[in-house]
């Protein structure tokens, strides 16, 4: 007989998500993905001036707010007609870079390595490295205390999990070094910005402040500290761990899902972008041996909500997407729509950026037996952190020689009023996925405006034809050998990095320690 597990909440930038699962013969026979809160900020934008969209939208989220205020930016682009200047496209090129590198580490160190390691046999370390001695005694004094938050993973360690005292010690002081540098990448992306978070730079047609050298000087400044961590720790690690302790999980393809695939492109390198660090494309039902690219076509995007709360309607685009709701919907359980692309559930993130490249690292993982899943997102995640870094080098280089040139422009100031009537889609790439705005200016106000969210695609419900979302479909066959610890679960839904840290909580109604699931 099936059993019933419901984790609740899995917290995220929309709001709260909650998994529920039936486990039967030890593995997970069905799945379904919940988000329990509505945003609302597509209805508090309308009427209002089309400029305030970046400035608003970047406040969906305290984590990802530039990706936000890039894709609207670029929506009021198109709508506007402006065509941003290569020197500003750099500058918001820059500003992104500082979002990948803050944000692929984050989510290896803070959001999911934990899940991996079995914290208690640091005690067991033997070593006479003074830092790890040092981290040594703070785990074991924390332990003592009953005070290990958030170092323990809040699940019990299974098979799959480290225990290798010095790998495991090791790891934790990456943790800890890792939280230093996520502070000073911040402080990257707050150069061009002016703060963080919520920068006030980016506006549409480009940017508002002109570069100068020493700006320039103190990005790569910082940047060859993060380049040096991230060459030398975050990406020896997460290879170490995937290609060592995790290969078994690699092989088997823990959460993988239905194999499609989607990037709408992002991080020009040249000012036609003709040549992008991340290309578009789609890839349906994934044949690693030969896989073939679709191009990326975004008038077959829809939008299905018949099991989402919002008013009974067909598939439709977001351009015409809408939110009415309907708290009394028979068999709804989400507020989260169900993106589709040419009627399919789509995967979006690192992977499918990744496998769209055709990237060698990833492929070359692939061919020595690792199939798409969990283990396979941390390692696209780290491999292109590596290509960001790269590429913000030569925008450095680029951006002092554009300085130099006369009639330097980093802003198209004759689109800068709204137009009597228009209409424009921004796509970025966010670390965590496809991220796509869709306005619609009338009166030159905001008559209409959509987002759907990295999150959207991977957490979407089923559609009107039953067919599971990406989170729910990466769920089935996964083992649940003990139905009081479906550590599995965790591990699956937190590769995909659903938007904020906590991802899966599980709350001790005891304790109120972060630990809850209910068995039924």
């Amino acid at each position: 007989m099936a059993k019933k597990i419901t984790i609740d909440p899995v917290t995220r930038i929309e709001g709260h998500l909650k998994i529920e699962i039936e486990v039967e013969g030890g593995k997970v026979k069905n799945a379904w993905s919940s988000g329990t809160m509505a945003i609302g900020y597509e209805a508090l934008l309308q009427g209002k001036d089309p400029r305030d969209a970046p400035f608003v939208t970047s406040r969906f989220c305290g984590v990802c707010y530039s990706v936000h205020q890039l894709a609207s930016a670029r929506a009021l682009d198109a709508a506007f007609g402006a065509k941003v200047p290569w020197g500003g496209n750099l500058i918001r090129n820059l500003v992104m870079g500082a979002q990948y590198i803050y944000d692929h580490p984050l989510h290896f160190y803070q959001l999911s390595a934990l899940d991996y390691i079995d914290i208690m046999a640091i005690a067991n370390y033997k070593g006479k490295d003074k830092d790890l001695l040092a981290v040594k005694n703070k785990v074991v004094n924390l332990v003592k205390s009953k005070d290990t938050y958030p170092l323990t993973p809040r699940y019990k360690p299974d098979g799959f999990c480290v225990k290798d005292p010095e790998v495991v010690i090791t790891a934790v002081k990456h943790y800890i070094d890792a939280m230093k540098m996520h502070a000073h990448a911040r402080n990257m992306g707050a150069i061009w910005g002016g703060r963080t978070p919520h920068y006030q730079n980016i506006v549409v047609g480009g940017v508002t402040s002109y570069p100068d050298i020493n700006q320039v000087a103190r990005f790569r400044t910082m940047l060859d500290e993060q380049a040096k961590f991230i060459n030398e720790v975050y990406i020896p690690d997460v290879l170490a761990f995937g290609t060592g302790p995790l290969w078994e999980l690699a092989k088997m393809g823990l959460g993988g899902g239905h194999y499609n695939y989607l990037s709408y492109g992002a991080l020009e390198k040249d000012p036609e972008g003709k040549s992008l660090v991340f290309p578009p494309g789609v890839i349906m039902g994934l044949n690693p041996a030969n896989i073939k690219v679709e191009p990326f076509d975004p008038q077959k995007i829809t939008e299905s909500v018949k099991y989402a709360w919002y008013k009974e309607n067909k598939p439709v685009h977001p351009y015409q997407g809408e939110q009415v709701f309907d708290l009394d919907k028979k068999e709804a359980y989400t507020f989260v729509k169900a993106p589709r692309y040419n009627g399919k559930p789509m995967e979006v993130g690192p992977l499918a950026r990744m496998l769209v490249a055709k990237n060698p690292s990833v492929l070359g993982l692939v061919r020595k037996g690792a199939k798409p899943g969990a283990v396979a997102r941390h390692a696209a995640r780290a491999i292109e952190t590596k290509l960001v870094v790269d590429a913000c080098y030569q925008w450095c280089d680029m951006l002092l020689s554009e300085m130099t040139r006369p009639g330097f422009k980093i802003h198209d100031k004759e689109h800068w009023d709204p137009p009597e009537r228009g209409m424009g889609a921004g796509f970025y790439e966010a670390p965590r996925g496809a991220l796509g705005h869709w306005v619609e200016v009338e009166g030159k106000k905001i008559k209409n405006y959509q987002a759907v969210v990295p999150s959207t695609w991977n957490a979407s419900p089923r559609d009107e034809n039953g067919v599971r979302g990406q989170y729910e479909e990466s769920l089935i066959g996964a083992p649940v050998p003990d139905p009081e610890n479906p550590i599995n679960v965790v591990r699956i839904i937190r590769s995909f990095d659903p938007c904020l840290a906590c991802a899966i909580h599980l709350i001790d109604p005891k304790t109120n320690e972060i630990r809850k699931f209910i068995i039924e």
